[in-house]
């Protein structure tokens, strides 16, 4: 079967209502509408950067929901197989605002979305195995038992068919049952993929082990082909069944607004490695995207375009040749 998407993934977006002003939420009168959604940042950000991206979704016939289908239009993401279901809302969020780089309150309106009813009668096997790679998040897979049945069958069928997974956890403890629930059915996802991108913290969670090299032993003894541990400010950790290394992370004078920043790197490492690059050259670019994610407010809005990505990596190498004190980005 030949393949019509370069990217497919599927999951939940939700309207974010983000503050204009700091302080606590309840006091805030005035928002900015944006987008959110783990899924749906990574298919932005690889769509930004020229891949052919597809996006599986419910929302409701409702405003939100319209403002979800337009931005998918305007963000050139095929939404063919975004179901409008008028059953159920499309779900929202209010985003705090903090202006010392803290981590924004956020609270969550989406229990029984339409998102939520995702299940096996959304799977179209032509439109998911025309796919060359297939990104799944912990984040659908908690939303409902239907939707969780949904992320296994995806993965299994791409599997089969000789595709590549990535994963990454994007922990949500309070939409399971409980933590076992979802260390259990993470972790199983998780061997079912060939790039497990968890953070340093998700790890220790879902693998009771402390440091990112045993975590990493932890997926590739599972089955994952690489394993990349988001270290926050120390940058990012790397191993294979041949090699490991740590890729320091891209300095940042200011940060605005976090959320998003674990998009903005897996946006960097599958763009690098369905770009034929290697995992570490993956890595960087990850840090690279992931620094410029948390340096706006809104959560894809500062996901680059392609021509904005190789501005920055031909920098950084112009940079070096004139002796300063960096490491180039990796380009093979």
């Amino acid at each position: 079967m030949s393949t019509q998407l370069d990217v497919l993934t599927y999951g939940e977006a939700m309207a974010m209502l983000v503050a204009d002003e700091a302080g606590p939420l309840a006091g805030v009168e005035r928002f900015t509408k944006r987008i959110a959604g783990a899924d749906l940042n990574v298919a932005i950000g690889l769509s930004r950067l020229g891949f052919k991206v597809g996006w599986m979704s419910r929302v409701g016939h409702d405003s939100f929901g319209h403002y979800v289908r337009d931005t998918l239009a305007n963000e050139g993401i095929d939404a063919s197989h975004v179901t409008v279901d008028a059953r159920y809302p499309t779900g929202f969020q209010l985003k705090s605002r903090h202006d010392d780089g803290r981590d924004p309150a956020v609270e969550y309106f989406r229990k029984g979305s339409a998102a939520s009813h995702l299940s096996l009668d959304d799977y179209d096997a032509d439109y998911v195995l025309g796919a060359r790679h297939l990104h799944l998040t912990g984040v659908a897979p908690a939303i409902s038992a239907t939707s969780r049945e949904l992320a296994f069958h995806l993965a299994r069928q791409m599997r089969a068919a000789g595709r590549t997974i990535s994963f990454d956890p994007n922990l949500r403890p309070v939409l399971w049952p409980s933590r076992e629930a979802m260390v259990a059915s993470l972790n199983a996802l998780a061997a079912l993929a060939d790039w497990v991108l968890p953070g340093i913290g998700e790890g220790r969670m879902l693998t009771g082990f402390a440091q990112p090299e045993d975590i990493a032993s932890f997926y590739l003894d599972s089955g994952a082909r690489g394993v990349i541990v988001k270290l926050g400010a120390q940058g990012a950790y790397y191993r294979t069944a041949c090699s490991d290394g740590v890729i320091p992370a891209q300095a940042v004078a200011n940060v605005v607004d976090t959320v998003g920043a674990g998009d903005g790197f897996a946006v960097g490492v599958i763009s690098a490695l369905l770009d034929g690059l290697t995992l570490p050259a993956a890595v960087a670019r990850g840090n690279r995207i992931g620094a410029l994610a948390i340096q706006v407010r809104g959560d894809s809005e500062g996901l680059p375009t392609r021509a904005d990505l190789t501005r920055l990596e031909r920098l950084d190498r112009v940079e070096l040749s004139d002796g300063a004190d960096v490491a180039p980005l990796p380009t093979a």
